[in-house]
């Protein structure tokens, strides 16, 4: 399966299918490992709930199980509505700190509404709530909206249980450029193709993914629109044309051509006008990712002798090493704080997710698998996802930033690759 380091790739066959297909299967999470403190909390199940294919309740609780910083604490099957009378010392003498339940009702245009509550069984007060109303197939939107109001509300930090992840699913000889929920359901393949696709990466505004196609026999860069299940060519030069990465304000992106002889690293607009190098090293430069202020680059470049990490200004001009710990670091991706640095660390040939904050340069090696591959951090920073072996196939996996908590997401029977989380949506 291809890499986003690889910078050529034989292919074979032919076709491509632009318009939205359904996925063959769903992702499943299997989640080891906790936060050094949990958060109790019941989540009672909601009046009417029974209405739905799977109950919202559920979907909440799978929600934040999967971070790491809740600890489920047992409700039994009595619904508990937003405007119910909370015993809040029988609450908290079952070990729960926070309560939530709601309920849900028909409207008369066809929709359903979900009203909520929050309530902190130690103070004994209502933490708000919401109501939301939403299509009966649209229930696992709702439970991830709750999930998220919840979750910032008890940690201070945004939910990302609404966000989209992208990956690259190969099955035989097809690929699939697929986008589902942060959890692995509601997989929808955005495009299908005979030949290998790398390297998705999301536009600011989550509405667009930046690639890699090699459909002509060469890879080329493509801008597609999934709301209109469109794409343009975005970069098409002579030689390779790979790895975008979108600026912040996403006016335009960095790539990496081998036009002018070795991969050196270009800006491009986002209507692929206003080529301009950026790098003129005798090495390889690739893997270009901005920092998140837009005022840095980082990159992956061997013009050391050995593939390390480098920054410069976003701009172009003198570029300064990073990485000096092992003689093989790469793929570079900023946290959203901007404070560290996720990548790729090479130790007695196993390929591991490191993490180093850039004001100390400390490195802490996160995995322990062999082989894994494109990191890619959630939009709050509070995990990283990346590509990983299993079996000899490819899944994905994330893991939390310090470590403690990690996931693995399985389900498909083929190649599971080069993922990407999206961003908040604004």
């Amino acid at each position: 399966m291809l890499s986003r380091r690889a910078l050529l790739v034989a292919g074979s066959g032919a076709g491509l299918a632009l318009a939205a297909q359904p996925a063959l299967a769903q992702l499943r999470i299997e989640i080891t490992g906790a936060g050094a403190s949990q958060i109790p909390i019941a989540i009672a199940p909601y009046v009417g709930e029974a209405q739905l294919p799977k109950s919202l309740s559920e979907v909440i609780r799978s929600d934040l199980q999967s971070s790491g910083l809740f600890k489920l604490v047992e409700t039994g099957p009595q619904p508990v509505a937003e405007n119910a009378q909370i015993d809040y010392a029988n609450w908290k003498y079952r070990g729960a700190d926070a309560l939530t339940g709601g309920s849900i009702t028909s409207l008369t245009d066809g929709r359903l509404q979900v009203r909520f509550r929050l309530f902190d069984t130690a103070r004994q007060g209502d933490l708000g709530g919401l109501e939301i109303a939403f299509k009966p197939d649209q229930y696992r939107a709702a439970a991830h909206n709750i999930a998220d109001w919840i979750y910032e509300k008890l940690t201070g930090l945004p939910g990302i249980f609404s966000t989209h992840i992208a990956y690259v699913l190969k099955n035989g000889r097809q690929y699939q450029l697929q986008v589902a929920d942060a959890d692995g359901q509601n997989a929808i393949a955005a495009l299908v193709s005979d030949e290998p696709i790398i390297s998705p990466a999301w536009s600011p505004d989550g509405t667009r993914l930046a690639y890699v196609s090699f459909q002509t026999k060469k890879p080329i860069i493509y801008v597609h629109t999934l709301a209109t299940r469109q794409r343009k060519v975005l970069a098409n030069f002579k030689g390779s044309n790979s790895a975008p990465a979108w600026s912040p304000d996403g006016s335009k992106l960095a790539i990496t051509l081998t036009k002018d002889g070795l991969s050196q690293i270009y800006e491009i607009r986002a209507d692929g006008s206003g080529v301009r190098r950026l790098t003129s090293s005798g090495g390889i430069d690739t893997e270009a990712t901005y920092s998140p202020d837009g005022q840095s680059i980082y990159f992956t470049s061997d013009r050391g002798g050995s593939p390390q990490i480098y920054r410069m200004p976003a701009g172009g001009g003198e570029a300064q090493r990073v990485t000096f710990e092992g003689g093989y670091n790469v793929s570079p991706h900023v946290s959203p704080d901007g404070k560290t640095l996720a990548f790729l660390a090479r130790n007695e040939g196993r390929f591991r997710v490191a993490l180093m904050d850039l004001a100390s340069q400390q490195v802490q090696v996160l995995t322990d698998s062999d082989k894994d591959e494109s990191p890619s951090f959630a939009p709050n920073g509070r995990m990283i996802l990346y590509a990983t072996e299993l079996g000899g196939r490819g899944v994905l996996a994330a893991v939390s930033a310090d470590g403690r908590v990690r996931q693995r997401l399985s389900g498909f029977t083929g190649d599971v690759r080069e993922p990407a989380w999206a961003p908040l949506r604004k």
